[in-house]
């Protein structure tokens, strides 16, 4: 079996606990040597500041390639432009470029008057600079906001078209999921890199919550073996085995890039990259 490259999301803190927490996280994953690293945004774009610290910090002092997060949330095309470029000049040469979240109480996204519409316009744009590889994101199950998996392969396509040089998925809970979603991208000539997006669950309660809003399926044997694990205080062992069983498949079925979302938690993902065969300074390779 080959060990995957991989990547990794952090998002920045916004308290003096969670910023040990984040470079904790930081020292401790960046010896598995990932292909990149991303830093989200806020909600409605909330921590623009602190993300743009978290990239200029993470790129200079632990020399990662950073992928920052952008949207199109609350801010005019100037701005936003302006934004891109304050990371250009600190080094970083890839965006992942999204629409975002709407703004915490409002029920979905209303643009900024002068702003980006979606994120194929800030796409656009982002391509016109010449100075960006651009990652975009992709839903493997259906976006709470498209009639089916076909608009969400449609919208992927514009993105690609657009400009997007690879995209990376929302978490899902089995393989098959990923594989179906990836047949359909090459049905329509999708020709970039989808990366499977991986979240090792912390906490089955939370994350399942968090995957109904996402629109994420969740299948009922999952209710199950969690429930089942908290009674014999395992959930982190049956989280780790499930982990690296789905990462297992998807090597197997021919993936060579997984993107963890570490949720600034690095246990469980170095846990899982230990058990795939990845250490320190490990390649893509193949191993016995």
């Amino acid at each position: 079996m080959k060990t995957p490259n991989i990547s990794f999301e952090f998002f920045p803190p916004q308290s003096l606990e969670a910023s040990f927490r984040l470079w904790d996280t930081v020292r401790e994953l960046a010896p598995l040597a990932p292909s990149f690293a991303s830093v989200t945004y806020g909600a409605g774009g909330t921590t623009r500041d602190l993300t743009h610290e978290a990239v200029g910090t993470i790129h200079r002092h632990y020399g990662l390639n950073v992928a920052a997060h952008l949207t199109c949330v609350d801010a005019t095309r100037a701005e936003t432009l302006e934004i891109a470029q304050s990371y250009h000049k600190a080094g970083v040469r890839e965006i992942v470029a999204l629409r975002g979240d709407p703004p915490k109480g409002a029920s979905a996204f209303q643009p900024h008057p002068q702003g980006f519409a979606n994120s194929v316009e800030l796409i656009e744009a982002l391509s016109e600079t010449g100075d960006f590889h651009i990652r975009v994101g992709a839903y493997p199950d259906r976006h709470p906001e498209a009639c089916d998996m076909a608009a969400d392969v449609a919208w992927l396509k514009r993105k690609v078209e657009a400009g997007a040089r690879s995209a990376i998925t929302q978490f899902f809970f089995e393989a098959d999921t990923f594989f179906r979603f990836r047949d359909a991208c090459v049905a329509a000539g999708i020709d970039v890199p989808i990366i499977p997006g991986i979240l090792p669950i912390e906490n089955w309660t939370g994350v399942r919550k968090f995957a109904i809003r996402c629109g994420t399926q969740v299948p009922a044997w999952l209710d199950d073996a969690f429930a089942k694990a908290a009674r014999d205080g395992r959930e982190d062992l049956l989280s780790t085995a499930l982990c690296t069983e789905l990462c297992s498949d998807l090597i197997e079925g021919g993936v060579d890039d997984l993107h963890f979302y570490t949720l600034n938690k690095p246990a469980l993902t170095r846990e899982v990259a230990h058990a795939l065969g990845i250490t320190a300074g490990t390649t893509l390779r193949d191993v016995a």
